[in-house]
């Protein structure tokens, strides 16, 4: 019998818990379009979803200094928080996986690229940091995803160790990070197709939110040592 003491399910934030990255994308957008610079959304959604903003604006905007760098993060944060507002709501199912996973006692951690005020923006909120035991953002690691640097230290946090964590997760940059941590990632579709999340082959399954899932069964089928092909829902 698996005991669950020690079992993490570990969520990424924007895109996740949320539906929110074409948000993030507009606001980028105005930031980088106000700059007179161009923006092809596709590709930089894409290229860059799980990075920190400290990775991010130098791709864009070349060598530039701390403090330019910091403005124009705040400038693209300020707009993200603004346009993003008034659709702040939980991904449809969440509350209710969320709470059954708790009465679980699986440990449940959020690992995300988002700096803390943005952190705090949506946990706070949206009144969702009451479920969880711990919080890592972009402020406590070196090196945003696909570095499997934020997972492993949710982990350590959570009192748990990759085989025994699971991942959820949107982004391609994601579900590297997931398997270079050696942790099982579970997909949600709100950026990319459940095709694509599949074909990366860093996935072992893909949803439209959280309404289909089971936090039993998914400790069952891959933290209990039961295998399964992938498989998409929704």
């Amino acid at each position: 019998m698996t005991t669950r003491s020690n079992i993490a399910f570990i969520f990424d934030m924007d895109g996740t818990l949320i539906d929110n990255m074409r948000f993030h994308t507009a606001a980028w957008r105005v930031m980088i379009e106000e700059n007179g610079l161009p923006f092809d959304e596709h590709k930089f959604l894409v290229a860059t979803a799980g990075q920190t903003n400290r990775e991010i604006i130098p791709t864009v905007f070349g060598e530039i200094s701390d403090e330019r760098l910091a403005e124009l993060a705040r400038r693209k944060e300020d707009l993200y928080r603004d346009v993003y507002l008034p659709h702040r709501r939980p991904l449809d199912g969440l509350i209710e996986f969320l709470e059954s996973a708790r009465s679980l006692d699986i440990k449940l951690g959020v690992a995300t690229a988002a700096s803390n005020r943005n952190m705090e923006f949506i946990l706070d909120g949206i009144d969702l940091r009451k479920y969880f035991d711990a919080v890592t953002t972009s402020d406590d690691v070196k090196r945003g995803k696909p570095d499997p640097e934020i997972f492993l230290l949710s982990a350590e946090r959570l009192d748990s160790v990759p085989e025994r964590s699971m991942v959820f997760e949107d982004a391609f940059g994601g579900f590297e990070a997931a398997k270079r941590a050696g942790m099982t990632a579970i997909g949600l579709t709100t950026v990319n197709s459940a095709e694509d999340i599949l074909a990366t082959g860093n996935a072992a399954e893909a949803h439209s939110d959280f309404t289909t899932l089971k936090a039993a069964e998914l400790v069952e089928r891959y933290i209990a040592g039961a295998g399964s092909k992938a498989r998409v829902s929704g």
